[in-house]
């Protein structure tokens, strides 16, 4: 079962895999007839919405559609001194586009952020029948497999 306190240490801590983890877990205990035979799983604010509902219930200093010059950031969570920013996209197919993460760094959407005391963490999610994480210090995780 996941906590609320083991979320917040990984932000805590900035550490990305500890909060990958967390993130895959919470999308894999959705259970499968809540969308099956319903096409809510096409859509990104599908996943943005469990995503940010799940947040706000812990409490978490977010914004939502985090609006900067260059367009706008899916979710930013605001923790300590760190700005954690997630871009969400759902693509065809089984295999990792990179298409998530490669929109916050082109439209550089952390530039808001960047005043020398923040540290900002990119992180990019894409949805097909999978979830896979993309950030630039890690590369792409696919899933862990269950077996």
């Amino acid at each position: 079962m996941q906590t609320g306190l083991e979320l917040r240490r990984a932000l805590a801590k900035g550490e990305v895999q500890m909060l990958r983890g967390y993130v895959e877990r919470l999308f894999a205990s959705i259970p499968y007839d809540w969308y099956r035979n319903n096409p809510i799983a096409q859509y990104e604010g599908y996943y943005a919405s469990v995503f940010y509902s799940h947040l706000a219930a812990l409490g978490l200093d977010i914004t939502v559609e985090d609006v900067s010059n260059l367009g706008r950031c899916d979710l930013a969570i605001r923790f300590a001194t760190r700005v954690y920013l997630f871009e969400f996209k759902v693509i065809d197919g089984e295999e990792p586009t990179g298409e998530a993460l490669q929109q916050l760094l082109s439209r550089d959407y952390a530039a808001k952020y960047r005043d020398g005391k923040t540290e900002v963490v990119q992180i990019g999610i894409e949805f097909s029948n999978h979830c896979f994480w993309h950030d630039p210090l890690s590369g792409c995780h696919r899933p862990r497999s269950s077996g």
